[in-house]
């Protein structure tokens, strides 16, 4: 594992959010990005994400940086084209394949967050969840549950908890939320005290 999963988490400074490189049916989850990309700017919070200028992803990336903020992009070379990688980033890392993008994102966030999105979303959100349970990284992570998508999924992670597929103390590191700036003081409360680690 990559030496800067043991970086110093006393102070959340970057969040890897994992979006959508679609918008979604309702315009909800484009509002919710503005509003993530707000309270991260304001907190002085960089945003490491996926590289793309499409969907929810080039929304979030694009506010950030509108309002002053630093975004480091990973994206694969094969999805350069195909996810039309944002040229106006503070830093855009172009990998080899899948794998390298999600090790190296991790890497270079503090905590993460799953927003709105589809599968891609998930499979990441999914990835650094069980990260976390084998004890590959401390670092929180966060669901911002928008107009509900994330119901039925938290519905999921509690049944298998129940039958015992999950241990329930894995659930503690999962914080979960609707307001974007209330979600990202949980997880700098984490970081702060510890409870991550």
């Amino acid at each position: 594992m990559n030496s800067g999963w043991k970086q110093d988490l006393s102070m959340l400074r970057s969040i890897c959010v994992y979006c959508g490189s679609r918008k979604g049916k309702s315009d909800v989850h484009e509002k919710a990005m503005r509003l993530l990309a707000g309270e991260m700017v304001a907190r002085n919070i960089s945003l490491v994400y996926g590289g793309g200028k499409v969907g929810l992803m080039g929304v979030l990336a694009d506010e950030v940086l509108r309002l002053g903020g630093e975004v480091t992009g990973v994206i694969p070379r094969h999805l350069l084209d195909r996810e039309v990688g944002h040229d106006g980033l503070t830093r855009l890392f172009v990998v080899k394949d899948m794998h390298e993008r999600k090790a190296l994102m991790a890497d270079k966030a503090d905590a993460f967050i799953a927003a709105s999105g589809g599968m891609g979303t998930l499979d990441e959100l999914l990835e650094v969840f069980t990260w976390r349970m084998l004890g590959l990284h401390a670092k929180p992570i966060g669901i911002l549950n928008i107009d509900g998508l994330y119901d039925g999924l938290l519905g999921l992670f509690d049944h298998l908890s129940r039958e015992d597929f999950v241990d329930a103390s894995h659930s503690g590191v999962l914080y979960t939320g609707k307001d974007p700036g209330m979600l990202i003081d949980q997880l700098r409360n984490a970081v702060s005290f510890g409870k991550g680690l």
